[in-house]
C-alpha cells in the first residue's frame, strides 16, 4: 500500500478564536444598532411577491440590450453572493470575540437575509432578460469575486474592526450610493421596484458600518487606527480600483465589453448608469467617506490610479 502523501494544509488553516461564552451578556448596549435590527425586521419583503415581475416586457428591448442587461444583473448577483458566506462568518467571529456586544450580532442575522433577497432578485431579473450567467465571460474577473472574505472575517489575526470598516462601512455604503444612482436613471418598472427595495436595505447596512466604527474608533490606539485604515486602503487599491464594482475603473483587465454593455443598459433605463457616471459616483463617494473618516480620527491616504491619478 502506498504511504499517504504529506500535505501542507495546516499552513492555510485560518486561526479562529477559542470560544469563551460565559458570562453570557444579552443586554442591549448599542441602542442605535438595536434600532437598525428592529427596522430590518419591519422592512421584510418577499422577492417573488413584492416585485411586480409581470410588468417586465422584454419585447420592448432589442436583443443586444437584453443580452447586456442579463450580464450586468448577473454580475450584481455574483457580487451580492459573496455576502452569503461573508456575513455569517463575520457573525461567527463576533460571537467568538469575548465581550463583543449582542446588538451587532442580531443585526447581522437580518443583513444576511436581505443579501439573500438581493441575490434571488438579481438572478431572477437576469433570467427575465434572457438567462443568468453563472460565470464571467472574461475569466480575468473571477479572482475579484473569489476573494475568500469569509476566511478573512474568521481570521483572528486580522482586525475585525478593519473588516467592518472595509466591507460594511465602505463597501455597503458604496453599494447604497450606486444603487441610488441606478434607481434615478431607471424607467423599466421591475428594475425600479427592485432597486427601491435594495436601497432601503443597503442604507441600513451602511449605517450599521458607520455606527459600529464610530463607536469603536474612540477607543482605538494609534496603531489600531493605522491597521484598520491600511486594510481599507489595500482593499481599495487591489479590488475597488481594479473594477470589481465599477468596471470603468479597471486598468489591468480589458473591460471594454463590460463598459459597452453597462452603457447599453443605462441608456435603456434598465437599472444602471454609464461607466463614466459610475466613476464619478465612486470618486465623490470616496472623497466624502475620507472626510467623514478623518472626523473620527481615521486618516485614509490618497490612492494611486493609472488614469485618475491620486484620488
Amino acid at each position: 500500500m502506498q504511504a499517504p502523501v504529506a500535505t501542507n494544509h495546516s499552513r492555510n488553516r485560518t486561526a479562529i478564536n477559542v470560544e469563551r461564552r460565559f458570562p453570557l451578556d444579552l443586554r442591549q448596549s448599542d441602542q442605535a444598532i438595536g434600532e437598525l435590527y428592529e427596522e430590518s425586521k419591519q422592512g421584510h419583503w418577499i422577492p417573488s411577491a413584492d416585485i411586480p415581475w409581470d410588468l417586465f416586457k422584454p419585447a420592448k428591448q432589442d436583443a443586444a440590450t437584453l443580452d447586456a442587461a442579463r450580464k450586468v444583473w448577473s454580475r450584481r448577483a455574483w457580487l451580492e453572493y459573496t455576502g452569503l458566506a461573508e456575513t455569517p462568518a463575520l457573525l461567527i467571529r463576533l460571537c467568538l470575540e469575548l465581550g463583543s456586544e449582542v446588538d451587532p450580532k442580531y443585526f447581522l442575522t437580518v443583513r444576511n437575509t436581505e443579501e439573500a433577497w438581493h441575490v434571488e432578485s438579481f438572478h431572477r431579473y437576469a433570467e427575465a432578460c434572457g438567462g443568468f450567467l453563472d460565470t464571467p465571460v472574461n475569466p480575468q474577473w473571477q479572482p475579484l469575486f473569489n476573494r475568500g472574505l469569509h476566511r478573512d472575517a474568521l481570521d483572528a489575526k486580522r482586525s475585525v474592526d478593519g473588516h467592518v470598516l472595509t466591507h460594511c462601512l465602505f463597501g455597503d455604503g458604496l453599494e447604497h450610493t450606486l444603487s441610488c444612482a441606478w434607481h434615478a436613471n431607471t424607467q423599466e418598472p421591475v428594475a425600479k421596484a427592485l432597486l427601491e427595495r435594495c436601497i432601503a436595505d443597503r442604507e441600513r447596512h451602511a449605517r450599521f458600518g458607520w455606527l459600529y466604527i464610530e463607536r469603536r474608533a474612540v477607543h482605538m490606539s494609534d496603531e489600531e487606527r493605522d491597521t484598520v485604515t491600511q486594510m481599507l486602503a489595500t482593499h481599495l487599491t487591489q479590488v475597488e480600483l481594479a473594477g470589481m464594482r465599477c468596471v470603468g475603473l479597471a486598468s489591468t483587465i480589458d473591460a471594454s465589453e463590460d463598459i459597452k454593455e453597462l452603457n447599453l443598459v443605462a441608456n435603456a433605463g434598465m437599472g444602471a448608469v454609464t461607466a463614466q457616471a459610475e466613476i464619478e459616483v465612486f470618486t465623490r463617494y470616496l472623497a466624502d467617506c475620507r472626510e467623514k473618516l478623518q472626523n473620527i480620527g481615521l486618516n485614509l491616504p490618497l490612492l494611486p490610479h493609472p488614469t485618475l491619478g491620486s484620488i
